[in-house]
Parts: structure tokens; sequence; C-alpha cells
């Protein structure tokens, strides 16, 4: 394919505002601006100069987790049985095949990171996936991209019904580090064994496996956290075991951006549209992203589906635009930077030759209530086309 007079922003080094692009094989192959191209392909796509981006990435949400239209019979988000879950895979639940993955589609969301919710303290890992397929286990950029850990008030609430540790902070962090430190042990323990034949190796735990990656810097440590004091905890565990943290939602992110950018941990920040909906947002504003980006805190914008429906994300990035937020930044922090934090750059996140061809191309402003994508194209084939639907 051929995509020819197209206004390309590549989120690197150069744009090319008259620019053409090949794919083949799924892949970019070649890029560069119009006037370099010896020979324009019969079966060219000719944009008229829309705007051409990176799929957008939206770094949180519980996609395929909690279904579309239903209750129980879809909730596959949290299990509430167990504080300590981390040997859950958010592949074992996702349903790829929910009518959410077509509407971030039409929104031009190309990859998602989706897995378990913040009942548990830990509640499991994370997949980067793609929103288009029928099998998940061929949509996957990262079985596993991180494990999930929960701060504040969502365990506490979850346990405190139950008349269950942890029904404070001190013992939602308290179950964390004794967890890490059980992990740490025993993979300890089996390097013993790997040196000493004479020593038998641990017996089998499907949760301290399930987090050795995450003490090895293998794995993200994805810490749910909004208020002040829960992120500086988040930092606190991360130093005691070398983890590699990124904090979610960060509400109150906007009050310690200084000290963010001096522990250099990024952010994926959001929900933006949302409401004071618990004690934990009531200091909750739409000016954070804009605040954490002058402080040079590496930031990303997500909608934390289905809290804020996942076709929203653009719109959340235009009202953190609204706020103050450069808006360059805003389509930064949903293109490169969440694959950049997550880890998945090297195949998503920007218009590169070798990179996947998962492409946003828009004749209006990405981040306006009432556009629509003219094309969304994934993994090199077109999956919508407003053009021929004359819309």
């Amino acid at each position: 394919m051929l995509i020819i007079h197209a206004n390309i922003k590549t989120m690197e080094s150069q744009d090319y505002p008259n620019g053409y692009l090949k794919i083949q094989d799924g892949k970019i192959t070649e890029l560069g601006d119009m006037k370099d191209l010896d020979v324009q392909e019969t079966d060219s796509l000719d944009v008229k100069g829309a705007l051409v981006l990176p799929g957008l990435i939206d770094a949180h949400s519980h996609i395929g987790m909690w279904e579309n239209g239903l209750g129980f019979e879809g909730d596959d988000g949290n299990e509430e049985t167990d504080p300590l879950t981390p040997q859950l895979r958010a592949i074992d639940a996702v349903n790829p095949m929910d009518y959410c993955f077509e509407e971030a589609r039409q929104a031009g969301i190309t990859t998602v990171l989706t897995g378990p919710g913040s009942a548990n303290p830990i509640s499991g890992s994370w997949c980067a996936m793609k929103t288009c397929g029928r099998r998940i286990d061929d949509m996957l950029l990262s079985e596993q991209v991180g494990m999930k850990f929960a701060l504040g008030e969502n365990p506490k609430g979850v346990y405190h019904g139950k008349g269950e540790t942890p029904m404070t902070r001190m013992g939602t962090a308290a179950l964390i580090r004794e967890e890490l430190h059980k992990a740490k042990r025993y993979l300890d323990d089996q390097k013993r064994a790997k040196k000493d034949p004479d020593i038998d190796p641990p017996d089998y735990d499907a949760k301290s496996e399930a987090l050795i990656p995450v003490l090895k810097r293998k794995m993200k440590a994805f810490f749910h956290a909004h208020r002040a004091d829960d992120i500086f905890t988040a930092l606190r565990i991360a130093k005691e075991f070398k983890l590699d943290c990124v904090i979610v939602h960060a509400t109150e992110g906007y009050k310690i951006a200084d000290i963010l950018a001096g522990e250099k941990v990024p952010v994926i920040a959001g929900p933006v549209l949302c409401d004071r909906s618990k004690p934990e947002l009531r200091d909750m504003s739409i000016e954070n992203t804009a605040i954490l980006r002058k402080h040079h805190v590496e930031t990303a914008i997500c909608t934390d589906h289905p809290v804020i429906p996942i076709q929203y994300l653009g719109l959340s990035a235009g009202i953190c635009v609204k706020a103050g937020l450069p808006y360059e930044e805003a389509l930064r922090m949903l293109t490169i930077v969440p694959a950049k934090i997550c880890g998945i750059d090297r195949r998503v996140g920007s218009i590169k030759k070798g990179k996947d061809a998962d492409l946003l191309i828009i004749s209006d402003d990405p981040l306006n209530v009432y556009s629509r994508p003219d094309y969304v194209i994934l993994n090199g084939n077109i999956v919508v086309n407003n053009i021929e639907k004359g819309n």
C-alpha cells in the first residue's frame, strides 16, 4: 500500500507536511516527502492532505475485562476472594470480540493496555494488545507488560466490607511488601539450588513465579494511586525492591509534580472526563497533565475504560489542552509517550520504518468531539473507512 499527499506527524524527529508512506506485510517500509517519490503506484491511497498520526494508544483501560452491556456475567476484572493474586493474567479474561474494541478502532485507537482492576493490593498481570482480531493470542504486543498493584481507597473498601486485611493503607502496603519478600526469597532459593545440586529447589509457588519478572525489572510495576501520599508509598515500595515503577491515575500528581520529576517516575494520568465520585478524587483537576508536563514528568493520558468509554480518549486529551497542555504534547501523550512508558515503542507509538503500520488518518482535529477518522489502518489493513461510507 502507498499513501500519498499526507500530512504525516511521525512523533519522531522529522514530519512530512506533504508526504508519502509505503506499507508492506503490515510494516512501514518507507516514508518521505512527496517530491522524493519517484513512482506513484496505481493503487495508491490519496488522502488529500489529511493528517496521518500513529494509531492512538490507551495505556490504562479494562477493555474486554468488564464487558459491554453485561453485569456479573461479563465482569472478570477483580478476583475479590484473595487480596494477593499476582498469578492472574489478563489474557485469560479479555473478550476481544466485545463491541468496545470496535468503538476503540472507530476512534483511531489501535493499541490498548488492559488488565485486572484495583480491588486487590496485587491483582495480576496486564497485557498490551491490538484492537482488531478474534483471538487474543494473535493480537498481543506483550502478554505480560506489567503487574498491577493498588494502593488507597479501593482495596481498603473491598476488604473492609469483608472484615479482612487490608482495612488500612498500612495493611495494603504491608501485604505488598510481604508478597514481594516471599518472591525474592523464592528466587534466591532457586538460584542456590541451581548452583548447588545438594540443595533442593523450592516447591512451586505460582504467586512468587508471577512476581519474579517484576523483581528482575523485566515487567513494569503499575501502581494504582490517586492521592499524593499513596503515590509516595508506591515510590517507597518501588525503591525498596528496585522495581520499574509507573504511577497510574496520579489524580493529585499536580500537587507533587516537582517531586515526581526529581524521581523520574512516569505517569499514566486519567480518567479526565470524570466526576468526583469518591473521596480520592475530590481534588481532581483537568490541569493535572499540563502541570506534570511543565515539570517534565513523562505523562500519558488514559480513559480507564469502562470508567470513561474508550472512544473518548481523544476528547480527554482535548480537555487537557483546554486546561493548558500544549496541543503537540497532547498528541504525544496518546502515541509515543505511552508506548515508551509501557515498553512497546519498538513496534508502535510513532511512524517509522520497520514499525507496525498502525495509522490514524483524519481530515479534522483528532481531539475534537465532532471529528471522526477518514481511515484507520491496523497492521497494514484498513479497518475503518469512513470515506467509502460517505461519512
